[in-house]
């Protein structure tokens, strides 16, 4: 009879264990996603879909100098986005870091703003990072990319200061990123 009654109360506190461990996941999860949905920001071209994973979009800044080693920079803030294809038909694509102009004029601070050849950029697709300076990219371009049908990629873009670079107050670089199909559409908010 006691030892009856024992097996029921196991069983018991298993299954209220397993409810309470169910509930937590579940709302775990829900709140994840629902902050995750409200950090992302859409762009759309007329064959790709773009989502920033971040509230500021393709909005890139860099505050101040701050000399660092690459391993450091690679390791900074990290600027991440989707692209998805909606055709049935692989899709090419630029992927660009150029100068924020209407934040530039909005701020009147074209005058301080950080050289572009000390400013590093990073970026990350399927296996690697590939490390530029700035000035040396031809027309703004980190990578050129063919997406297959209906395929998504995530990247991620890192932007710091070499560790040569001399730092001075008030200096600071704003920049967008832009992701522009092989016909020259560009990739707009929604």
């Amino acid at each position: 009879m006691y030892n009856n009654y024992y097996k029921k109360q196991i069983i018991k506190n298993i299954l209220i264990i397993v409810l309470i461990l169910l509930f937590a996941v579940f709302a775990t999860h829900h709140i994840y996603y629902k902050f995750q949905k409200e950090r992302n920001v859409d762009y759309t071209s007329s064959s790709l879909d773009i989502i920033f994973h971040e509230k500021t979009g393709d909005m890139v800044t860099l505050n101040k100098i701050t000399p660092v080693t690459d391993s450091v920079g690679l390791s900074s803030k990290s600027y991440t986005f989707t692209v998805k294809n909606n055709l049935t038909v692989p899709v090419s694509y630029r992927i660009k870091l150029v100068d924020n102009e209407n934040a530039i004029k909005e701020d009147n601070c074209s005058s301080s703003l950080i050289n572009k050849d000390v400013i590093k950029v990073s970026i990350k697709g399927k296996k690697y990072n590939k490390i530029y300076k700035l000035s040396e990219l031809e027309d703004n371009t980190l990578k050129i990319e063919k997406v297959d049908a209906l395929e998504e990629r995530n990247y991620t873009i890192r932007v710091w200061t070499s560790n040569d670079a001399q730092a001075k107050d008030n200096m600071h670089y704003h920049g967008l990123i832009q992701i522009v199909e092989a016909n020259n559409d560009l990739a707009k908010a929604k």
